[in-house]
């Protein structure tokens, strides 16, 4: 092959090996990015009311959870997904553990999505009540507890407030899953006419990235894979704004103006974790607006997250009754959507992200989910979803494996054209265009199902990686579909039971070789098997490039979800199934039907 060939396949070449690479980072990450600033957090002119002033002292020592948990007076609550503590002082939900999620797949902590002010990582929740710029019912107001017993499914706990001429009666019930319920009825006794407004509040302590490993070790890495921090639906809006550029602002002198987002539609308001939600739901009939109080953040203090009712006229005398909830929990999918449909909150399902992809990541979700409830558990699906997906396509592989078929069927014909012609490349290419044209054949016909493999492996990516069923799933040896495979080269694929794959990965250098996992290599072993069935290139060069991706392939995939790795293998295997019998079909003989013949033929020897 002429020089001038062999550097337009080289560029070819490395351009394919370019965009495979950078596929997530030029196009997928871009078009997210767009789709979330598309649906940025967008400033209000309209304030709900004036800035209510915070009531928050210093924090005089940060302490460990257990011992912070001892310094005030705590009701306990039980429920079937989550326990934890309700701090009488402020009537706050400051100690939350998920009872049906734990760290590590070895389940042996549960997670804690909140914990009190004054330990590290604080993170809490609560409805307060405002007069105007004053808190009536504030951070530590001294609620007391009307009755005996913890707070369960059956039965609610009743509080009670009495301050400045008001009586708050507070009943907060929690359900089997996430939804704790505040019921407040205000009373006014002062003896002239109230307007008051129900304040929800989420309060966040510390670097989020730190907070984050807290919740759901590795997540942090994960931060470009899901969106982490702001988000909430406003007038049927779904709201977006990252944890990095909140934390931010913390850097900003002066004084920052409150963002306000005001909705008459209902929708919830909150902070968005990979896998976590700490949501505010105000009462869906009543207006409310949603704020970020960025003047906080600019001089340093906790991120927060508010909502904040219409002010409500209480006559002397007169009682007003207002429930408003509170999200806090795991994203988990028909938790979301039970909730969306029976209580009418708009959007909850969003709020597992589900990327600008979304007409294809819900859909595979869907399938996934309903696909495991048929064969009993996520891999299976992932395998029996593989198949669904192929079915349509087996058409267009079918034409695709013809055309490189005939392609095969003709590297002698073209060969000899080169020769002849080797000192006329114009001549040489009309006449390989010609050959193409007598025998039908399409160069180009065998990369058409890339077309549709790329948003597959993207959009399968996604949604492995962003639903919480996927997290610690299951499969053979398989730990937790969403990792990476806990298998490694360096501990013969776990046979030496004190050094794990995480230990053999972090060793510079060496890691990436000896840290490779059992998918991973055989995602490279089908790929090579795949192209034993494809015409190879003429030229030597070009043959140990495409040699070598087989190779390059399975260290880009060392690092993926077990559970996309686990498809792709399975989706080589059945591809290269369908190619081999295309082939045999069409009288081309491969280099894997002569190494079978070969063996063939051995047997009968040794038999005679």
């Amino acid at each position: 092959m002429e020089k001038p060939d062999q550097r337009n396949f080289l560029i070819a070449m490395v351009a394919m090996i370019a965009f495979v690479f950078a596929y997530q980072a030029f196009i997928m990450k871009p078009a997210q990015e767009e789709f979330e600033a598309n649906q940025a957090v967008r400033e209000a002119e309209q304030q709900t009311g004036p800035t209510v002033a915070s009531d928050a002292p210093a924090i005089a020592e940060i302490k460990p959870v257990e011992e912070a948990l001892q310094d005030d007076a705590r009701v306990p609550f039980d429920a079937a997904s989550v326990d934890g503590s309700i701090r009488l002082a402020g009537s706050r939900i400051d100690d939350l553990s998920l009872k049906k999620h734990y760290l590590t797949v070895d389940k042996e902590q549960e997670v804690r999505l909140f914990r009190p002010e004054n330990t590290e990582f604080g993170y809490f929740a609560t409805w307060y009540w405002a007069d105007g710029s004053k808190l009536v019912a504030g951070r530590n107001s001294p609620w007391s507890q009307v009755g005996e017993g913890q707070l369960t499914p059956g039965n609610p706990l009743i509080l009670r407030l009495e301050t400045e001429g008001l009586v708050i009666d507070r009943v907060i019930s929690v359900d089997e899953d996430y939804l704790f319920t505040f019921t407040d009825t205000v009373t006014n006794n002062s003896g002239e006419a109230r307007q008051l407004r129900a304040i929800g509040s989420i309060e966040r302590h510390g670097d989020y990235k730190e907070f984050l490993e807290t919740t759901d070790p590795g997540s942090s890495a994960k931060n470009g894979l899901a969106h982490m921090g702001l988000m909430g639906v406003v007038n049927g809006e779904l709201r977006l704004k990252k944890y990095k550029p909140l934390f931010q602002l913390k850097d900003i002198k002066g004084e920052t103006s409150e963002g306000t987002f005001p909705s008459d539609q209902g929708g919830w308001w909150g902070l968005s974790d990979m896998y976590w939600l700490g949501a505010l739901v105000p009462q869906q009939d009543q207006f409310f607006a949603g704020l970020v109080d960025k003047r906080k953040l600019s001089r340093g203090q906790p991120l927060e997250v508010r909502t904040e009712s219409a002010p409500l006229t209480i006559a002397p005398g007169e009682s007003q009754t207002m429930a408003n909830s509170l999200y806090a929990g795991a994203k988990r999918f028909d938790v979301l959507q039970q909730y969306q449909n029976e209580l009418g909150i708009p959007g909850m399902v969003d709020a597992i992200d589900w990327g600008w992809a979304f007409f294809l990541t819900k859909p595979f979700f869907y399938a996934l989910e309903w696909l495991s409830g048929i064969v009993g558990s996520f891999g299976w699906a992932i395998l029996a979803f593989t198949v669904l997906i192929k079915l349509p396509l087996v058409p267009l592989y079918n034409q695709s494996y013809k055309s490189m078929a005939k392609m095969k069927k003709l590297q002698e014909p073209m060969q000899e054209i080169r020769e002849r012609f080797k000192a006329d490349p114009q001549r040489q290419q009309q006449e390989v265009m010609k050959l193409y044209k007598q025998e039908g054949a399409n160069p180009v016909g065998g990369c058409l199902p890339i077309l549709f493999t790329i948003p597959i492996f993207y959009a399968l990516y996604k949604t492995l990686y962003v639903t919480i069923e996927m997290r610690h799933a299951s499969f053979g040896f398989l730990k937790d579909l969403s990792a990476p495979d806990p298998t490694a080269i360096g501990n013969l694929f776990g046979l030496i039971p004190w050094w794990s794959a995480a230990d053999i990965k972090a060793i510079p250098i060496i890691g990436i070789i000896i840290g490779i996992g059992i998918l991973p290599i055989l995602y490279g072993v089908t790929m090579a098997a795949i192209q034993t069935l494809s015409p190879p290139p003429p030229d030597p060069t070009q043959r140990r490039i495409i040699q070598a991706m087989p190779l390059v392939f399975m260290f880009v995939f060392g690092g993926f979800a077990a559970g996309l790795v686990m498809y792709w293998v399975w989706s080589n295997l059945l591809s290269f199934a369908q190619q081999y019998f295309i082939m045999r079909r069409n009288g081309v003989d491969t280099e894997i039907g002569k190494f079978v013949s070969r063996l063939v033929r051995g047997k009968k020897k040794a038999a005679d």
